[in-house]
């Protein structure tokens, strides 16, 4: 039997973790949090919105996945001299207060009415953090991609949707994988519903708050729509989004001969281009068309009577100058965009929302898509020197290679000093940076 003692000793597991405090206090996420959320209760005893943010993130970085695991590391942030970050129940009274009122919209053709949730202020306060770690570069021409994602949640107000549980439907805007807007929907809301507005709110606060120009825009066939493509096109160079309803255009696809065989992602197509001029009046888009034939379980095509029977996708655009391949290429990236949302989901708490109303559930959603993005800042970093990371590490390798070290504040020369327990050379890397 393996003999134990126990020290009673102030030596912690994430020693990491100061690191990171470090970089968030000369971000300046403190002062930044007050000037775009106000101030915090009236006596200037209360715990700002900053703090409240900061013992959020750093719980996340050392591998919790909820509210409650702040407790349990709150002990070890505040070794930190000078350090003093609130508790979980301060935390979730802290994140309730900032909930926004949702605004109703009533259906005119069903009557119904569907809540929407903007939250401005922390939209804007996700941008000007992005802007203030220098994540996208003011002036650069950007490529905005927007989804919409299924969150289950058994909550007061979710609402039963067609997935055949109860859920919110949120709509989200990246660049490159950094989030840079959302907003939160009924579960049971149409996906085409009211989008226009949302779009128009995420891309106006985009330009202005980062001071880019959207060059691109992707988009599923969820945004396939009149006023859709009249609130996206003036906001962006060059739009490309997955036209939906093309089986009735299949006989007209059938008619076309000038088809081009071409190779996408190691698999061959067929494509070609349309234009669509009865989508908007006065307006001409093009439809770049790719089919594929339809194969039985075994491989071998399937034919009828007119024979091959194919399979038709079309992305829809105002782009007239590329090569279908190319267009064809640049719309299969997005993929990588929907990341986002199983990183979210399983790293940073979007699959444990942790109140009873959307409007709430809405500020933790947005508060952890700014630790996704901080995650970011932190990783393409770190990375740089500490060799078993790379910048597409998730989360659980950082906190294993950086975060996972033991270490202890010890007072000595009338200096605090951090000391890690280990034989990895790239934390005086790191620390002393």
């Amino acid at each position: 039997m393996t003999k134990v003692a126990i020290k009673n000793e102030n030596i912690i597991s994430f020693g990491g973790i100061y690191h990171i405090m470090d970089v968030f206090s000369k971000l300046g996420f403190e002062k930044l949090t007050e000037s775009v959320l106000g101030r915090r209760g009236c006596s200037g005893k209360a715990f700002s919105h900053g703090s409240i943010l900061g013992s959020l993130f750093f719980s996340y970085l050392c591998g919790g996945d909820c509210l409650e695991d702040i407790n349990a590391l709150t002990g070890q942030f505040r070794q930190r001299p000078g350090t003093l970050l609130s508790g979980a129940d301060t935390v979730g009274r802290g994140l309730k207060e900032l909930a926004e009122e949702n605004i109703v919209y009533r259906s005119e053709t069903s009557g119904k009415s569907y809540s929407f949730n903007t939250a401005e202020k922390l939209n804007t306060l996700l941008l000007r953090m992005i802007r203030r770690m220098g994540l996208i570069k003011a002036g650069s021409h950007v490529d905005l991609d927007f989804d919409h994602q299924f969150v289950p949640a058994h909550k007061f107000d979710a609402k039963y949707s067609y997935k055949q549980d109860f859920d919110y439907f949120p709509g989200w805007a990246s660049i490159g994988g950094i989030i840079v807007g959302g907003e939160n929907r009924d579960g049971n809301t149409d996906v085409k519903f009211h989008q226009e507005d949302t779009l128009r709110r995420i891309m106006d606060r985009v330009t202005s708050e980062l001071g880019v120009v959207i060059e691109r825009f992707r988009a599923d066939c969820g945004s396939f729509s009149k006023e859709i493509i009249r609130t996206v096109e003036p906001r962006c160079n060059t739009f490309y989004i997955r036209a939906a309803n093309c089986g009735s255009r299949h006989e007209d696809f059938r008619q076309l001969e000038e088809w081009k065989s071409v190779e996408v992602g190691y698999e061959r197509y067929d494509v070609t281009s349309v234009s669509m001029d009865d989508l908007i009046e006065g307006k001409s888009y093009r439809l770049v068309v790719q089919r594929t034939p339809l194969k039985d379980k075994h491989g071998r095509e399937q034919t009828d009577m007119f024979g091959v029977i194919y399979t038709y996708r079309c992305i829809l655009t105002n782009n007239r100058t590329s090569a279908e391949k190319d267009i064809i290429t640049f719309y299969n990236e997005r993929g990588a965009s929907e990341k986002n949302f199983d990183i979210q989901n399983n790293d940073f708490g979007w699959a444990h929302l942790p109140f009873s109303f959307m409007a709430e559930n809405m500020v933790f959603m947005m508060v952890t898509a700014m630790l996704k993005n901080f995650y970011l800042y932190l990783i393409r970093n770190i990375s740089e020197k500490v060799k078993p990371l790379k910048k597409t590490s998730r989360l659980k390798a950082f906190i294993l290679h950086f975060v996972s070290v033991p270490a202890k504040w010890v007072r000595t020369g009338r200096r605090n000093v951090l000391n890690l327990y280990t034989n990895k050379a790239y934390y005086s890397e790191v620390f002393l940076e």
